[in-house]
């Protein structure tokens, strides 16, 4: 699960590096954005995005699970030490991918409005001479 994880938190950083400079790959990740938000692509990403919030609160309830098992008995065994530190990188690593697509979201809705008043203005120029 951690390594599925990881590398989807790598892939988004990627993805974020990508979009915030000015690279061949930018034009085409923009356009593979603009057509997911169409359609059914808000659903399939709202219901990702509600699947790993579920599972990332599972995990943070597992590991207060651990916790007050421990607190109960008064010593943390080494088992309950490498589930505790197994869950909480889990929820660490869940919690910074959905945070990550957030980011990406919101670069895109300003790398969008950005060209959209562009646009605009060359427009405006033009007509004006």
């Amino acid at each position: 699960m951690i390594r599925v994880v990881f590398n989807l938190v790598l892939t988004e950083m990627a993805l974020i590096l990508v979009l915030l400079f000015r690279t061949p790959f930018r034009k085409l990740i923009i356009s593979g954005l603009d057509r997911l938000k169409q359609g059914r692509g808000p659903l399939v990403v709202k219901t990702v995005a509600a699947t790993m919030l579920v599972l990332f609160a599972s995990t943070l309830y597992n590991a207060a699970e651990i916790h007050r098992r421990t607190a109960e008995a008064g010593f943390l065994s080494q088992t309950d030490e490498v589930l505790m530190a197994h869950r909480l990188l889990e929820a660490s690593m869940i919690g910074f991918s959905l945070f990550l697509v957030l980011i990406i979201d919101r670069i895109h809705n300003y790398i969008r409005e950005l060209h959209r008043l562009r646009t605009n203005l060359e427009a405006r120029s033009e007509a004006r001479t």
